[in-house]
């Protein structure tokens, strides 16, 4: 066979596959239907294996094209963080770090870590952006992500992590709830109110977890609301809405008319976790996992 497999084909073959329609893919490419027809068989031919499935309807992946197109995803992420790199290096930069974090990361761990590698290593430029729990593992995955801070204890294959913190929750109230540290007694006391909980979005198994709280103190909460945002939810119970359970660690860096109560006598804790793939090669990921005092 004369042709071999260039980045063009793949970059054919992930546009087909996202659109699954030719004619949008090939407008998209900006060439004509036939011609990516034609490249998508040339393509086939070379694997020797069938990647679409097509009917005068219809387009789909077939297995081998599931997994091509996982393929490809990862060597199109991978090149650009190639390309960002090299963008720093031309700058006079060590690298790019692309962290992601909750909300509740930025409070502590994340600012001593941003401080720490200014001390070390001041030629690394991070990039945040915060992310749910979810969003952050599939970017890792991907090589869109250099690092990332999470509450979930259990991670993909290929993903590393390291505990960060663990600490105890937390009840929200209003500032003029009547029950406060020195009355309460169980969190029984707040069967009849309206609870306002982080969504299962941002984490089932952190959400699970809330709910095991519950069910410890024999009532299932009346939730009225749910968020993936620390700030809306405190937001809420500044106004009235109801009250909320958190991590303790939240109770920094918000200044709201809310007080929080802390539930030190069950033993549900939660804990932080910075999360990173296993081969990332990103040098910037080295020398943040020092700072974090990461321990094989």
């Amino acid at each position: 066979m004369s042709y071999q497999i260039e980045l063009r084909h793949l970059r054919y073959f992930q546009v087909l596959a996202e659109e699954l329609r030719f004619r949008r893919a090939a407008e998209r490419l900006y060439i004509s239907q036939p011609g990516l027809t034609r490249q998508i068989k040339q393509m086939e031919d070379l694997y020797g294996v069938q990647l679409f499935e097509r009917t005068k309807r219809n387009v789909e992946l077939t297995p081998a094209g599931r997994f091509l197109k996982e393929e490809v995803d990862f060597i199109f992420n991978h090149l650009d963080m190639v390309k960002h790199h090299l963008e720093s290096i031309g700058q006079g930069k060590e690298a790019e770090l692309r962290i992601g974090f909750i909300g509740s990361a930025a409070h502590e761990v994340l600012p001593n870590l941003l401080l720490d590698l200014n001390q070390k290593f001041p030629d690394i430029r991070a990039v945040l952006e915060e992310l749910s729990n979810s969003s952050q593992l599939d970017d890792l995955m991907n090589h869109k992500l250099d690092l990332g801070f999470v509450r979930v204890p259990t991670v993909p294959s290929g993903i590393r992590k390291l505990q960060v913190s663990k600490e105890t929750f937390s009840v929200v109230v209003p500032l003029d709830f009547p029950i406060d540290q020195h009355n309460f007694k169980s969190l029984t006391q707040l069967k009849e109110e309206d609870f306002i909980l982080f969504s299962s979005e941002y984490s089932s198994y952190y959400f699970n977890l809330i709910m095991s709280i519950f069910e410890d103190h024999h009532f299932q909460p009346k939730v009225l609301h749910k968020s993936v945002n620390a700030l809306t939810i405190f937001k809420l119970v500044e106004a009235g809405v109801g009250v909320a359970i958190v991590p303790s660690g939240l109770e920094h860096g918000y200044d709201l008319q809310i007080k929080l109560i802390e539930l030190d006598r069950i033993p549900q804790r939660t804990g932080l976790y910075a999360v990173w793939k296993e081969n990332n090669r990103n040098p910037a990921l080295t020398n943040a996992l020092k700072s974090l005092k990461v321990k094989d």
